[in-house]
């Protein structure tokens, strides 16, 4: 298994080279996914199919922003609707349980928002695609927790799920680098980077590299057990934290440091006195490579990274607003709601609403103020569910080490991200997992007394 790990390390190495050099390529890399995964899932035995189909969804999730930024495949949004295409199968295959009923009229509560759209959307919109932007995110996730909610995976084939979500991720870091090798170069400002960024959303990219920071910490503390895969966890977690942080987007980064800290305390708090003290020296290496990236970081970008973190400008003077403009856009999204409390503005119209007042284009990113404004107060029931369902589920389950991680994963990702990518949705899907334990039971032969 460590030999396959490499191995495909390896490859998504020369598949984010490949990428960069021919970027018309990316269109055969999206359709090798899809015919991949769908010919590995129909053919699977029955009892692997639901882990077949969890690893298919990782893997779109952590090739989405690659798939993206090179424009491959038939449409912008083709990797939400493929994790919802892929989840749909494995409620096809297995059904699902009868206590996710509730993410179903999480789905049916954003329906009437769509026929307010409908009637009230300014018809010089492409009316269709505005609906569509907008709900395939959050259908994604309805789609995706109804089939993940208590899908038994053990402990390995969580791994492996993570290792499928971290593949592509390399790719994409691959990338990024190449297109930007000298950081130091392109750092003139305290603003997101989109030259560090490999040309593309600095929000988007710092959200994926940071996924990527956090998976390969996981494997660093939980399932990497050779030293020296530790050794290559530890400089794949210095490469994702440092191109994550160079973006000088904090969202990805904060979120991703939030994850770890929550991960680390479930973990500590499961181990006995001896793997505390494994954990503790582990946790210093950790601490150290930390310490070492931010430091490059600052080299890097001249010093400039300190000053965004610390919300400066680069001449060090203090921005009066931290959230860059956001909180304005929250409350005007709120005072929406406010307005039309019953069934919002209707899906895809708070923009629209924004520029006939100000004349200005802009989203908030944030889904928790655009999903009450936009459905009213079926946007707050759906969002309760969203925010609820998960930590019930919690209090009878207990068996997934990450679960906490996932959820927060989602939570702080829609606060500053939205729903724009589709991993949010799925790592929320994650956080309902049975995870079973997979520890083979030692067996003892009794002693006959009567011999």
């Amino acid at each position: 298994m460590q030999n396959n790990y490499l191995k495909l390390l390896g490859l998504h190495v020369v598949i984010g080279v490949i990428i960069y050099l021919f970027r018309p390529l990316g269109h055969f890399y999206f359709y090798g996914i899809v015919c991949y995964f769908l010919i590995k899932t129909i053919s699977i035995k029955p009892q692997f199919k639901s882990f077949q189909i969890v690893s298919a969804c990782a893997y779109i999730v952590g090739a989405e922003v690659i798939l993206r930024m090179t424009n491959s495949g038939p449409f912008y949004e083709a990797s939400k609707y493929l994790v919802t295409l892929f989840s749909v199968l494995g409620l096809f295959y297995n059904g699902f349980n009868r206590k996710a009923t509730t993410y179903l009229l999480y789905i049916l509560f954003l329906v009437p928002s769509i026929y307010v759209s409908l009637y009230l959307l300014d018809v010089g919109q492409n009316i269709r695609k505005a609906i569509a932007f907008n709900l395939s995110g959050p259908v994604c996730l309805g789609i995706a927790a109804l089939f993940c909610y208590k899908v038994k995976l053990t402990k390995a084939q969580l791994g492996t799920v993570l290792d499928y979500a971290v593949y592509p991720l390399v790719s994409t870091l691959v990338y990024v680098i190449l297109y930007n090798p000298n950081v130091a170069a392109i750092s003139n400002s305290t603003g997101s980077n989109f030259a560090a960024s490999g040309g593309f959303g600095p929000n988007q990219m710092s959200t994926v590299l940071g996924l990527g920071f956090f998976i390969m910490t996981v494997r660093f503390f939980y399932f990497s057990k050779a030293k020296w895969l530790r050794y290559l966890d530890l400089l794949l977690i210095l490469l994702f934290a440092f191109r994550a942080i160079v973006t000088f987007s904090r969202g990805g980064v904060l979120t991703a440091i939030i994850m770890i800290v929550a991960f680390v305390i479930i973990l500590y708090s499961r181990t006995n006195s001896k793997q505390k003290r494994n954990l503790l020296f582990s946790l210093l290496g950790f601490t150290v490579i930390g310490i070492a990236t931010w430091i490059i970081s600052a080299s890097q970008t001249n010093g400039l990274i300190e000053k965004r973190y610390a919300n400066q400008n680069a001449m060090g003077i203090e921005k009066s607003d931290v959230t860059t403009g956001r909180s304005e856009l929250f409350l005007a999204e709120f005072d929406e709601f406010l307005e039309n409390p019953f069934l919002g503005v209707g899906v895809g119209r708070v923009k629209d609403l924004r520029f006939q007042k100000t004349g200005i284009h802009a989203a908030s990113h944030n889904e928790m103020s655009r999903i009450i404004a936009e459905h009213g107060l079926l946007g707050v029931i759906a969002f309760t569910i969203l925010l609820l369902v998960p930590l019930f589920f919690r209090l009878g389950n207990r068996s997934n080490v990450l679960f906490f991680s996932f959820y927060l994963f989602w939570l702080l990702t829609i606060n500053h991200s939205a729903m724009r990518i589709a991993a949010p949705a799925f790592i929320y899907a994650l956080s309902l997992l049975h995870i079973i334990d997979d520890t083979p039971s030692l067996h003892r032969k009794q002693i006959n007394k009567a011999q």
